[in-house]
């Protein structure tokens, strides 16, 4: 590929997309006397257009921003959206329990159910809840260092758990751990408390836990963050013997992975983990997290000496399993993502899959596409990667902003870090098309 029209291309979507968007450029230049970087949150810098779309409305699987533009989104909020934007059901429960009151630190009849729903899902029979995952996360590692008395944790390369410390370390060029790059302020460097090793080697795996001092593997049942890696036949029955071997517990995060049907990964696997967390995605768009236990991890964990749950464990929050948050994921699980909705998903994403399959094959291009459940991915490689070292090695910033910024001035967003997109019930066949025919166009543009 030439670089330099690579360059000038990118350039010239740029400015169309921001003579398109006089008001969301007025309105950063605006937050940016208040806003640090002129967002609310630092990843929302990462839209690929020089500023970043401000939105008015979302509904279903569209967003209107502030200049009256609307998208096709295969964004959905990174997940968070995976029941579509403003879902009816939750959006009348919400408003309504939001007028009987919201928070009041006192358990409500719709924790229980969905306490009883996750049991069904996925398969284990203890639930709390957290806000977001990377706090059910953080505090699930915690557990089970108490449970287990030793003092690690082992995570995979370019693994993504939130902005949980003990996961944000990766392997160098020569396969030696390190605090992953761009790591902001760790408190210790993470090689005291973590070890790293690439998905899909059990080899590596074996030898970490040798050591008898993981407590816990923490993973994702394929990575998500890096692009889809998903795992290779037998590696999920390795990684379950060999914990089990090591006495070390399984913790596996759905948060991402729940697109692979109403159980997760795990249900549509038959995994067995010890642990269990999931997040955003239950929630209809109002934050709320969980996490799951077996029976036994349960009594160990509330019959351990000298350990505080309720205060200085850090097992909680005020806001934890606040009586909205769980209205919504009551809401949600009930109504929205139901069986017969990830049927639908899933078959629009591999519509999704096909188009973009097509399109690979009539350029020429050496690129791929891989999906799980109703989620997809592209990357610039010809070939899956099989770990997060050859995923990372395949980053292109520059082809990804180009595609990015090309796809939103033609009215198709997808995740802005990478080339997710997510299908929710309120996709269409239409909509999978429109980005279908807006990547034919990158394409073309690129051969040209």
């Amino acid at each position: 590929m030439d670089r330099g029209r690579l360059a000038q291309l990118l350039a010239a979507e740029r400015e169309r997309f921001a003579a398109d968007h006089p008001r969301s450029r007025e309105l950063f230049e605006r937050s940016k006397r208040s806003l640090v970087a002129g967002v609310p949150m630092s990843w929302m810098t990462m839209w690929a257009g020089g500023f970043p779309l401000f939105f008015e409305e979302a509904r279903g699987a569209r967003i209107t921003d502030a200049d009256g533009r609307e998208y096709v989104d295969l964004c959905l909020g990174d997940t968070g959206a995976m029941a579509g934007h403003a879902p009816e059901a939750v959006a009348e429960v919400v408003s309504a329990r939001a007028r009987r009151g919201v928070t009041a630190m006192l358990p409500t009849e719709d924790a229980a159910w969905v306490g009883e729903e996750l049991r069904r899902r996925f398969g284990l029979p203890r639930w709390q809840f957290a806000l977001t995952a990377t706090d059910a996360n953080r505090w699930v590692l915690r557990m089970a260092r108490a449970i287990t008395a030793r003092p690690k944790v082992l995570v995979f390369n370019y693994c993504y758990h939130g902005t949980v410390d003990e996961t944000f370390i990766s392997l160098d060029e020569r396969g030696r751990p390190r605090s992953r790059h761009g790591n902001v302020g760790p408190a210790v460097d993470p090689v005291l408390t973590s070890e790293v090793v690439e998905w899909n080697d059990p080899e590596a795996l074996e030898r970490a836990l040798d050591g008898g001092e993981i407590a816990c593997v923490l993973a994702e049942p394929a990575l998500t963050n890096i692009g889809i890696v998903l795992p290779e036949p037998g590696f999920h029955d390795a990684l379950r013997q060999l914990t089990r071997d090591a006495g070390t517990l399984l913790l596996i995060d759905e948060t991402h992975t729940m697109s692979a049907g109403p159980g997760g990964y795990t249900a549509a696997h038959g995994l067995e983990p010890d642990l269990l967390t999931v997040g955003k995605a239950i929630g209809g768009g109002v934050p709320v997290a969980a996490y799951g236990m077996s029976e036994e991890l349960e009594q160990r964990l509330l019959t351990l000496p000298g350990v505080d749950l309720e205060d200085v464990g850090g097992v909680g929050g005020t806001l934890a399993g606040n009586a909205l948050s769980l209205a919504a994921a009551r809401a949600t699980l009930e109504h929205v993502l139901t069986e017969e909705a990830f049927e639908r998903m899933t078959a629009l994403a591999e519509r999704f899959a096909a188009g973009v399959n097509d399109v690979i094959a009539t350029y020429s291009l050496p690129w791929h596409v891989v999906r799980l459940g109703a989620r997809a991915e592209y990357r610039y490689r010809p070939e899956p990667p099989r770990n997060g070292g050859e995923a990372a090695a395949a980053s292109d910033p520059e082809l990804d902003a180009f595609m990015h910024v090309f796809l939103m001035n033609r009215g198709v967003l997808i995740t802005p870090f990478h080339n997710m997109a997510l299908m929710c019930p309120a996709t269409t066949e239409a909509d999978v098309d429109a980005h279908t025919e807006a990547f034919a166009a990158a394409a073309e543009t690129l051969a040209a």
